[in-house]
């Protein structure tokens, strides 16, 4: 889908994004996605289908990957996935998570005000946004807000290394839910509630109104078994394994778990788009039970494995 792309020696990257699965289909593709090779080519969506550019001064090897799910029960979403997309294409490359935040926190604000400003009744637009930023021979960092995911799959296990902002995550939170109930309700069960979006802003500081500012979970405010995932934190991606950034589309279903206990075979091909191409087929060929029309976006990232040079003289001592 998105050609002409080159992440470089040391990654694998595969991305698509359609308007859904099924005979039951969503109006538009209210879905985004962000890509920036290795060489600052930029890849984006308008209007469902992908556009390129060219960012100038982008530092040799660096790469940014995103998914954004327009809140279309809002109104605008897709606007609202297309506006931020778009934005962060003009964020410089990042090496630390704080200049990254500071970076999107700026972003959040402009794009509230450009809506606020249209003045149209109604609550305020809004998209999730899970993005990876990689600098070359980095760790990832990692910013997330909204229920799109990040997972990790390997040796046959799927790892979520996420926290959806939904409902359920504020009630674990304030202590009204414990992990049991949580993650049967966040990963065995599908609401199509969010506690907090990118533009929209957030119900965690206070559950009875919207408050604009971004909130960010973290070691201090989850709870205990989800304090190793907070939103913003440096990554490290193991060889091997296979990272999937998705748009909820792929679980919304009656069970989202055994929909998810596919994906170490469809990913067990090897590359990133034999990956997507199965993860795609799969939803097509064998929706999950259940299955919700919504929109699909998924970025597929693997770390290739040096090829070793069996031609090479060994050194001289």
């Amino acid at each position: 889908m998105f050609e002409g792309l080159d992440f470089g020696p040391g990654l694998d990257v595969a991305a698509r994004s359609s308007i859904g699965a099924g005979a039951l289909q969503r109006a538009e593709n209210q879905d985004n996605c962000v890509l920036v090779d290795a060489h600052g080519n930029g890849a984006w969506l308008v209007d469902g289908a992908p556009r390129h550019t060219r960012i100038p001064g982008w530092p040799p090897g660096h790469v940014r990957l995103a998914v954004l799910d327009g809140m279309g029960g809002h109104g605008h979403g897709r606007e609202a996935a297309e506006a931020a997309a778009a934005g962060l294409l003009a964020i410089p490359a990042c090496t630390d998570v704080a200049s990254l935040s500071q970076h999107l926190e700026a972003l959040h604000g402009v794009l509230q005000r450009r809506f606020d400003a249209l003045g149209e009744a109604g609550p305020r637009p809004g998209t999730t946004l899970s993005l990876l930023e990689i600098a070359p021979g980095g760790q990832a960092l990692l910013w997330h807000t909204g229920d799109s995911r990040l997972v990790e799959v390997s040796a046959g296990q799927v790892h979520p290394l996420t926290v959806d902002h939904v409902p359920a995550t504020a009630y674990a939170m304030s202590g009204l839910l414990g992990e049991a109930d949580w993650r049967r309700q966040v990963h065995g069960e599908h609401w199509p509630q969010i506690a907090q979006a990118f533009i929209l802003g957030n119900t965690f500081a206070d559950p009875l109104r919207l408050d604009d500012g971004l909130y960010a979970l973290t070691g201090d405010n989850l709870p205990p078994w989800l304090r190793a995932l907070p939103d913003r934190r440096a990554l490290a991606l193991r060889p091997g394994a296979t990272y999937l950034l998705a748009t909820d589309g792929f679980w919304s279903c009656a069970d989202p778990r055994e929909f998810v206990a596919r994906w170490p075979r469809l990913f067990a091909r090897g590359d990133a788009a034999a990956g997507i191409d199965a993860l795609f087929d799969e939803m097509e060929a064998r929706p999950p039970v259940g299955l919700q029309p919504d929109n699909l976006t998924a970025i597929v990232l693997r770390l290739r494995t040096p090829r070793r040079d069996e031609t090479a003289l060994p050194e001289s001592n």
